[in-house]
């Protein structure tokens, strides 16, 4: 195989960042203005190079690597992967900053950026979540873990002064990659974090939750993110035009998928319509689940995730447990804390929108765990982390234990009961139902304000404007007597019938504040005068803390969805992603059910149909039924951990 020659140095001068690279939260960032105390520090620091590395398939892939000045001591590679440009392009151009976090490049690594291949200056074709092939035949057979295995291959040849470890690391999709990189990899890859990894885009994250498609999020993303044919370089974009700031009237006007995709992408963009023509898990996402690949992985694994991640919340879950099953001898820590998509690579993580965590979370994860993760592989120092270090939303304190979920954790069931009534006690009564109206024409929205976007604060968002409205069910527990902790899986389980042939049923745990609870400092004036924003009152406060919906043709199967039998009564169970959350005393717990989230997932017609396709007509209207007495009961099973 040749050996790819080293770049010459390009003059193109700094490119406005994208909103598409605004994605990328591990990249360097792009310098706003030349020589600021950071860039010119990585440039005191680092000697860029810029090299187009050969695959085994003879395609070349860009990559900037930042080589430490200092020569008196042999350095790690910490490498990131991504589909979002590795800008700055140039030998004379640095980015801003190195690394996951500001540690690493004060510590001295040899950090590598790559374009992935059929992205911006790489070669080849790009394929969406490519899917990794288990037994490779020929030089042809490429994959992401053969791709980091060449890349990893060539470095060590090729770039001096290094100590013959490597590490990497990578969010959202540089997380899949991540993740990607350690099945079957190369023996210098010593360490690994997968963080908010894209794992299975149809079960949970970005695409698909309980077979209902994330409309806003996806449509938001692939508006941006577009297929290209050959090597380029990112140019600036112009921002999409909804036309209105108000989301749910864009969406609700747009009509069908397909409609949505006719009219403003113009069926130009494969990679949204691949997303919204697979409605069932078919073959396309079943060979793109990465977690039933995760076999001989050697190296160590930290695997990342926020309670409150909007985008891939499952993939962390799925990948840690499927390492663990497949692997059970490999080093590997799960980290969950209170953040959003990304929190935890930067700001302080001391709040989300309304509710404070009382402590800089995300600063105590770069510092305190993801720092010395990578500096006790790579270069030998510190100790190894406990299997799991999650963070107690409720309490507010971090937690470690030996498994995960905590062993101690027991089933139980939080039961609705007659007259919106919660509780671990089954119901009695021989007939008790509840039932609502759900109108398509007018879903329930998913926050209670407009936004042209997908919030990420709505993971914790008040959620009383939902709870005022006919459509929504709401049991509500009494008043705690004591603390309630749940660690682990959050699994609905629900009697329901529908005068309809398909229906959702979206179900929202949330956390009830007590009356008096005091508002935030700063809340603003409570009395009639309030000429500027409204005070935020925390007093009945009902924190959202997990929500998913649930397609009802999917209750029996993922590939093969049934009609619901207008009248009959059926189970509809589905498991929502972990959370570790306590309870206090003096607060209530209470259960939402409603039958649309938008539009923050698309609208079920509620008819048996192609959803993408579906006709104006075949939206109807239908009658819910919630099921919850003795020979049918209707509630929520939870983890729940006994007091220390």
């Amino acid at each position: 195989m040749p050996i790819a020659p080293k770049l010459s140095g390009f003059m193109f001068r700094c490119l406005t960042l994208t909103l598409l690279v605004a994605y990328a939260f591990t990249l360097p960032l792009m310098s706003q203005q030349t020589d600021t105390p950071q860039e010119s520090y990585v440039k005191a620091h680092y000697t860029k190079y810029e090299y187009r590395i050969p695959m085994r398939d003879g395609k070349r892939l860009f990559t900037a690597v930042y080589v430490p000045k200092d020569a008196s001591e042999t350095h790690p590679f910490l490498m990131n992967r991504t589909p979002y440009s590795v800008g700055p392009y140039g030998e004379d151009q640095y980015p801003a900053r190195l690394g996951p976090s500001d540690e690493f490049e004060k510590s001295g690594y040899i950090f590598v950026y790559q374009d992935v291949r059929g992205r911006w200056m790489s070669e080849g074709e790009f394929i969406e979540m490519r899917p990794h092939i288990d037994v490779k035949k020929s030089p042809q057979d490429v994959d992401d873990a053969s791709d980091t295995y060449d890349t990893i291959e060539f470095l060590l040849k090729h770039v001096p002064n290094n100590n013959g470890k490597a590490g990497i690391w990578g969010i959202s999709y540089p997380g899949f990659y991540t993740s990607a990189s350690i099945i079957d990899s190369h023996p210098a890859l010593v360490a690994a974090s997968p963080q908010a990894p894209m794992t299975d885009l149809f079960k949970g994250d970005d695409s698909y939750h309980g077979g209902a498609f994330m409309l806003s999020a996806n449509f938001g993303f692939y508006v941006y993110f577009m297929p290209q044919k050959e090597p380029q370089m990112p140019a600036p974009s112009v921002g999409f035009d909804f036309g209105t700031p108000d989301s749910y009237r864009f969406y609700l006007n747009a009509g069908n998928l397909n409609d949505l995709d006719q009219t403003y992408l113009k069926g130009g963009n494969w990679l949204y319509s691949d997303q919204a023509k697979h409605t069932t898990y078919d073959s396309y996402w079943k060979e793109r689940d990465l977690s039933q690949h995760m076999k001989n992985v050697k190296c160590a694994v930290l695997v990342v995730g926020g309670w409150y991640d909007a985008e891939d919340l499952s993939g962390p879950y799925k990948t840690f447990y499927a390492i663990n099953k497949f692997n059970p001898e490999t080093q590997t820590t799960l980290v969950e804390g209170p953040w959003v998509h990304g929190g935890w690579s930067r700001g302080d993580g001391d709040h989300l929108g309304d509710i404070q965590f009382n402590s800089k979370t995300a600063e105590h994860f770069r510092t305190d765990v993801q720092f010395p993760f990578f500096e006790h592989y790579l270069k030998g120092k510190g100790e190894t982390q406990p299997k799991a270090v999650v963070f107690e939303t409720g309490t507010n304190v971090w937690r470690s234990f030996p498994s995960w979920p905590p062993q101690a954790a027991t089933a139980k069931t939080l039961y609705f009961h007659a007259n919106g009534k919660l509780s671990f006690d089954p119901p009695t009564e021989a007939n008790s139902v509840d039932e609502y109206t759900s109108d398509p024409a007018h879903p329930v929205p998913f926050v209670g304000y407009t936004t042209d976007d997908v919030p990420q604060r709505y993971m914790v968002d008040d959620q009383r404007f939902a709870s005022y409205r006919p459509d929504v069910l709401v049991y509500e527990s009494d008043v705690l007597q004591e603390d309630v902790t749940i660690a682990g899986p959050i699994s609905p389980k629900l009697k329901v019938a529908s005068s309809g042939t398909d229906s959702d049923f979206d179900v929202k745990l949330i956390d009830v504040y007590p009356d008096n609870a005091p508002d935030a400092a700063g809340g603003g004036r409570t009395n009639k005068r309030v000429l500027d924003a409204p005070p935020i009152r925390m007093g009945s406060y009902q924190e959202l803390l997990r929500g998913e919906p649930m397609r009802a043709k999917f209750r029996n199967s993922w590939e093969k969805p049934e009609p619901l039998t207008p009248g009959k009564m059926t189970d509809v169970d589905f498991t929502m992603p972990d959370l570790f959350h306590t309870f206090r005393a003096g607060h209530r717990i209470m259960v939402q059910v409603q039958s649309s989230w938008f539009p923050l997932t698309d609208r079920n017609p509620q008819t048996f149909t192609d959803i993408p396709s579906a006709k104006p007509e075949q939206f109807v209207k239908a009658t819910e039924q919630i099921f919850h007495q003795k020979d049918a009961a209707s509630g929520v099973e939870v983890l729940v951990l006994p007091k220390p």
